[in-house]
């Protein structure tokens, strides 16, 4: 491999435009050699950020054997394309990063990294709200205790957007990948496997609200944990009021944050990777630690997504262990899974023991509750 990862980005949508080639081409381990995309206005935009890189119709990128230069696939396609440009990538010898939702089914994610395995290759999956401002806070205050017993996790994630922007969201359907489960429910429901670990129950409720929309828009995950937490996880695109993006009770304390991560904000409006405000909250935007009926001001981690691609880097270079582990997104699509068949009426849905194993170590079986 050449000291530099020569880099191809999938897909210049907000995924390719915001989270992987700013950092890609930020970052010295990495060279953001080519860029594929089919959609005239965003090969214009992709041409004017990043001269140096070449901008590839996916007809040309197939014709090219592209493969052939590239150390690293970074997928940021819809998401019924993933597992087999994963795939691909993967048999022609490229190291590989799949967006979420990383496949649109468990066994698609257990395929892949089977693949990965038998070709040798890197594969991992980019759960960047690992590194929310917000989400590292809240670490940082269960690692020192300051909650003292966690009993309860809420967390949310919702918008106002009543009409849908993008022509494949409007067409796909959950056998797409469509919908806010496999979007914003695949971030909640890690970050909540990762604070607490594996589940032993799981309820759901989802519903589509737009009359245009496939999938789902609006959708309540409950989640219990091995560990007696339990989880409730909102993720909703027709939010006319926003509920706080995290309220965590504890026996001795409360954190409560109204407002969420701003690096998404942040690089759209060009504070990009490198900026010295970048993932910076201002303290009006802090949360709050909430003891004996008083409310104090907890000043918020830095948020760093690119952090993910420094440690892909050190995977890649100097054989490190990769950011996120692909197996941890098959647990979370088995939960999507499980939610599914419980918001449908089908019942107890029992995953075979071991099938799903949390962070921390240990196997759960996961009841889809009526």
């Amino acid at each position: 491999m050449a000291q530099r990862i020569r880099t191809a980005v999938l897909g210049y949508g907000l995924a390719g435009s915001v989270f992987h080639a700013p950092p890609i081409a930020a970052l010295e381990q990495f060279s953001l050699d080519v860029i594929v995309t089919s959609d005239p206005t965003r090969a214009a935009a992709a041409k004017l950020a990043h001269p140096d890189a070449r901008v590839l119709s996916r007809n040309e990128w197939e014709l090219a054997r592209s493969h052939q230069n590239i150390d690293l696939v970074v997928v940021g396609t819809p998401p019924a394309t993933h597992a087999p440009l994963a795939a691909r990538a993967l048999k022609s010898g490229c190291a590989v990063v799949v967006d979420k939702p990383f496949a649109t089914t468990s066994a698609q994610g257990e395929a892949l990294i089977a693949l990965a395995q038998e070709s040798g290759q890197i594969l991992t999956t980019y759960q960047n709200r690992r590194w929310d401002g917000e989400y590292l806070t809240l670490k940082k205050m269960l690692d020192d205790g300051a909650l003292g017993e966690v009993r309860r996790f809420e967390s949310r994630l919702e918008r106002w957007q009543p009409v849908i922007t993008k022509p494949w969201k409007a067409q796909a359907t959950v056998a797409d990948g469509g919908g806010i489960l496999f979007d914003l429910g695949t971030h909640l429901i890690d970050q909540a496997l990762q604070l607490f670990g594996p589940v032993k129950r799981v309820h759901g409720e989802i519903a589509a609200r737009r009359p245009a929309e496939m999938a789902d828009d609006d959708a309540f995950v409950a989640l219990e944990h091995a560990n007696g937490v339990v989880s409730h996880l909102w993720m909703n695109l027709n939010a006319t009021h926003k509920g706080p993006r995290l309220r965590v009770l504890g026996s001795e304390a409360a954190y409560v944050k109204a407002d969420g991560d701003q690096q998404e904000a942040q690089i759209l409006a060009g504070i990009l990777p490198g900026n010295p405000g970048y993932g910076v909250e201002l303290p009006e935007q802090w949360g709050e630690l909430w003891r004996d009926g008083q409310a104090h001001p907890v000043p918020t981690e830095r948020g760093n997504f690119t952090r993910f691609h420094e440690l892909l880097a050190e995977a890649m270079l100097l054989g490190g262990p990769v950011p996120v582990d692909p197996a941890d997104s098959v647990v979370g699509l088995r939960i999507i899974e499980a939610v599914r068949r419980s918001a449908t009426g089908q019942g107890s849905a029992t995953v075979p023991s071991g099938a799903i194993t949390g962070p921390h170590g240990s196997n759960a079986t996961v009841e889809a509750a009526q």
